[in-house]
């Protein structure tokens, strides 16, 4: 399934994915089906028809990592490559991600989602959501997730 967004990645026109084969068993999950092995391929050609076909948009979703890494970072390659200046974005419900995706994406979502934390837009969650330098690894990660919070305070900034 896919939708068009404002509320997923700040700023941003998001075209966001459901990939299925959720490797994640969160309490209280929003989309329990996608733990099963459902829904078409996602291909090379189906993101560039679900651009074309969605025009405006200005980054890319992936919800969910599903069960294949080698073939999640073949399609975010296909993005950076035919789409530069699209961003690219992947929500993950796991606490830690393959190192390999910190230099694949602009944005990771990382953390299983816990009811008792709540969900990005409160500042109790426990997940976060990093903004990347393309290229730049895991030492380029900010953590952005203020953003979702009551007017985007950095809680860091005095």
């Amino acid at each position: 399934m896919t939708s068009v967004v404002l509320e997923e990645i700040p700023d941003r026109l998001t075209l966001a994915v459901d990939i299925s084969n959720c490797q994640g068993n969160c309490e209280g999950c929003h989309s329990p089906f996608l733990r099963a092995d459902i829904g078409e391929e996602l291909t090379p050609e189906v993101i560039d028809f679900l651009i074309d076909d969605n025009f405006g948009v200005n980054c890319f979703l992936f919800l969910g990592e599903g069960n294949d890494m080698d073939a999640l970072l073949a399609l975010a390659d296909h993005l950076n490559e035919k789409y530069p200046s699209l961003e690219v974005a992947l929500y993950s419900g796991l606490k830690h991600v393959d190192e390999r995706v910190w230099d694949h994406f602009d944005y990771v979502k990382t953390g299983p989602y816990k009811r008792a934390y709540g969900p990005l837009n409160e500042r109790t969650t426990n997940q976060r959501l990093f903004r990347l330098k393309r290229g730049g690894g895991i030492d380029s990660a900010e953590d952005i997730t203020y953003r979702f919070w009551h007017k985007g305070i950095d809680p860091n900034r005095q």
